[in-house]
């Protein structure tokens, strides 16, 4: 059965469907199983990210398991990885079967996953550095996960110890130097010098690391966010 056509064509007009087009009309249509394990590679390749068109793809590999691949399902992980804080993870691995969890591959992911949601950026860190083969396949991932380590960072703390810091983007010497340059210029950050402490870098405040800026105590951080930090501390 040829695939069904997200428009109407008049006969002898050829048509490129884009992916979005392909889930919005064809969403259960197997036969599109080439156009978005397509667009996994696609995705990695040009750094973008389609979390719907990956959602789609792991729905049917569910109707049919045996063309299930595991190189596009860990590359739709790591990409989801990349998305955090985003739930986008758990989206995907909600449906992929359990047998296939059991891949190393797939457990290692899980893993890094725990220690990215409970703050552990130490153990994460250590623990990525022994799965490059993994990780290394998707550009942009290091950069990534040190966006989200500020993101967490910023939401609990107005200063943070420079070894705090490092520990948290895997990030020291001159290469922290030159890091730390760039947000004091673009990010609004501002670099102390603490007596016996080194160097303290100070977040911009917002209402979730200043109380006074806070709205109301209904827009409070949530508890269980803010222990999610303490393990980097130790």
């Amino acid at each position: 059965m040829g695939r069904e056509p997200a428009k109407p064509q008049q006969q002898g007009q050829e048509t490129d469907y884009t992916v979005d087009q392909l889930v919005a009309f064809n969403r259960y249509n197997p036969d599109i199983f080439p156009d978005l394990e397509n667009s996994v590679n696609e995705q990695v390749s040009s750094q973008t990210y389609s979390l719907e068109s990956n959602l789609c793809l792991l729905r049917l590999y569910q109707f049919e398991p045996e063309k299930l691949s595991s190189q596009i399902v860990t590359r739709m992980l790591v990409k989801a990885l990349m998305a955090m804080p985003g739930p986008d993870f758990s989206l995907c691995l909600f449906l992929i079967p359990e047998r296939v969890q059991m891949e190393d591959q797939f457990k290692t992911l899980i893993v890094l996953s725990h220690y990215l949601e409970t703050g552990r950026f130490r153990q994460f860190w250590d623990e990525a550095a022994k799965n490059r083969h993994i990780l290394d396949t998707v550009p942009g991932f290091e950069q990534a996960i040190q966006g989200y380590a500020v993101h967490v960072l910023s939401l609990t703390y107005q200063k943070v110890p420079r070894t705090v810091l490092a520990e948290a983007i895997n990030i020291e010497g001159l290469s922290l130097d030159k890091f730390l340059e760039h947000q004091v210029a673009n990010s609004g950050w501002v670099i102390e010098k603490s007596q016996g402490r080194g160097q303290l870098i100070v977040l911009p405040r917002n209402e979730y690391n200043d109380p006074i800026l806070k709205k109301n105590t209904a827009e409070s951080v949530p508890l269980e966010n803010i222990t999610r930090i303490f393990p980097i501390l130790s």
